[in-house]
């Protein structure tokens, strides 16, 4: 293994010998200077890992050195050390992107733990990392096993989560094959728990955790204020761990109140599931109290686009006497529009966002090749919206409503999962086309792959017929027709996909903040 090469620039370089000798005993290459000048001479004709810069030293200032350095290279990570305490000094410092910042007088254990702290920190990241999920492992396992209640998924998909995020920054393909396949694991545990109780939640909605149809009833409703806007802001189809990746820049501008999980409803999918939470409904309720509004799976036309008739009713029946909004996103330049006139809607007590950037975002890396590219795998597709949300009109939308005092409701309607495994189901051609769930009459398919809901009423949904089922697929299956079955099993072979149950779909977040104002 090559030796760190770590040039030193001090002028009074030659009290620091024993600082050399300390270090040299331990596998580093030191190369003394004892200006500025000589320093950038030096980075031109050789390769330094780190950089330890005096700040006081005739000639070239520290900083001024550290200036020129950083356009040279701005990739060499230097360690200021200095005399001087001030403020003032640490701020500019920092602000040129140092590394690490040391006051004399150092000892040499300071100058070596700074160093591995700048060099080692990946591989003791990787190996801390991989030691912690190594002994989480079993409990998570054990957890999985035991678990009873709806309350202790979520907390195990927390964690499951948690590690994902965590281990996506390992070089270690190992550590993501186990996980990948406890994640497995607990998806095919959570979908006998959905099966054994969903049904139960729905027909005794006191014992029921928060659903689709109730997050506005019993989270929003009550904290709507004659002083303070709330803006409720729906991103289709964003599972937990996107949340997750996005939630620090929201963070920046806002004052966390509580971030929760709930369960969306099934099919989880964007007709039943957001139908469902602006008209406080569930889907047979829908049909029946709006039949020309309501569209089932085999109806022509677009499934959603009624909401906003849907809030109005909603809030009528709760009696709540407001001014309300309501802007669906569905183009860059729509976003750009409505944070140019965001400043219009404070006067009023709810304003409702609804951004489909993430589902479209699904859909089309389905689609098109490029986007498959781009997004091979749960970590770059992860990437991929972060990227857009850092650039994106709704983030810019966000911030300007940070600028007033006013509360912000970020939640989603249902999540997606990545399908791996085909699963052959049967129908005539008036079943629907989704990958995740399928509705109609006489279907066939594999018993074990799915949940059926033979009676649609128990589950709250519109029945078309006298022999329709509803079924849903689990874990990582999707539904492919016998027909053609070999090219759309490799063809929609792991996609983003939703309608089903998984702990992606049905396990999303629910997060409200106040303005820092």
């Amino acid at each position: 293994m090559d030796r760190i090469k770590v040039l030193w620039v001090d002028d009074e370089v030659e009290m620091l010998k024993p600082h050399f000798l300390f270090l040299e005993e331990r596998g580093y290459d030191l190369t003394p200077c004892t200006n500025g000048q000589d320093a950038l001479d030096l980075i031109i004709e050789k390769l330094f890992d780190v950089i330890l810069l005096d700040e006081n030293m005739p000639g070239l200032t520290g900083l001024e050195t550290l200036v020129e350095i950083k356009n040279f290279n701005s990739e060499i990570p230097v360690v200021l050390i200095t005399k001087n305490e001030e403020e003032y000094l640490m701020e500019e410092a920092i602000g040129k992107k140092i590394a690490d910042y040391l006051i004399k007088p150092v000892n040499p254990k300071q100058i070596l733990l700074t160093i591995k702290k700048i060099l080692d920190n990946k591989r003791l990241i990787t190996e801390k990392t991989a030691s912690a999920y190594q002994q989480e492992f079993r409990n998570l396992g054990s957890q999985l096993n035991d678990v009873q209640n709806i309350e202790e998924w979520m907390d195990a998909y927390r964690k499951l989560v948690y590690w994902e995020l965590a281990l996506e920054q390992l070089e270690d393909a190992g550590m993501h094959e186990i996980l990948t396949l406890q994640k497995s694991e607990a998806n095919a545990l959570f979908s006998k728990f959905v099966e054994k109780n969903y049904l139960s939640w729905l027909q005794q909605p006191d014992k029921a955790p928060m659903l689709s149809h109730s997050i506005l009833r019993k989270k929003v409703f009550p904290n709507l204020s004659e002083t303070q806007p709330t803006f409720f802001i729906l991103i289709d189809n964003l599972r937990y761990d996107q949340w997750k990746i996005i939630a620090p820049l929201v963070n920046e501008y806002f004052r966390l109140e509580e971030e929760e999980l709930y369960v969306s409803i099934l099919p989880t999918a964007t007709q039943y599931a957001r139908n469902a939470i602006f008209s406080g409904m569930l889907p047979n309720e829908m049909e029946k109290r709006f039949p020309k509004l309501w569209k089932n799976d085999e109806d022509e036309g677009g499934k959603n686009l009624h909401e906003e008739e849907f809030l109005i009713d909603h809030l009528q029946r709760a009696r709540k006497d407001i001014k309300s909004s309501y802007h669906k996103i569905t183009t860059n330049e729509q976003g750009k529009d409505l944070a140019e006139n965001v400043h219009h809607l404070f006067k009023n007590n709810l304003n409702v966002i609804v951004y489909n950037f993430v589902d479209m975002l699904s859909h089309a890396r389905t689609e098109m090749d490029m986007i498959k590219e781009l997004a091979p795998d749960e970590s770059a597709y992860r990437s991929l919206t972060y990227s857009w949300f850092e650039h994106s009109p709704l983030l810019e939308i966000i911030k300007r409503i940070a600028q007033k005092n006013a509360r912000l409701v970020i939640t989603t309607d249902h999540g997606t999962i990545r399908v791996k495994t085909p699963s052959k189901v049967i129908g005539d051609r008036s079943v629907n086309s989704n990958l995740r769930y399928k509705q109609g009459k006489n279907l066939n398919y594999v018993a074990k792959d799915v949940f059926e809901i033979k009676n649609p009423a128990d589950a709250f949904l519109p029945k078309v017929n006298m022999s329709q089922t509803y079924i849903f697929a689990k874990n990582d299956t999707y539904f492919v027709y016998q027909n053609n079955y070999n090219h759309f099993a490799n063809f929609f072979a792991n996609t983003f996909q939703h309608g089903g149950i998984s702990l992606e779909e049905m396990l999303i977040p629910y997060v409200s903040y106040t303005s820092k104002v």
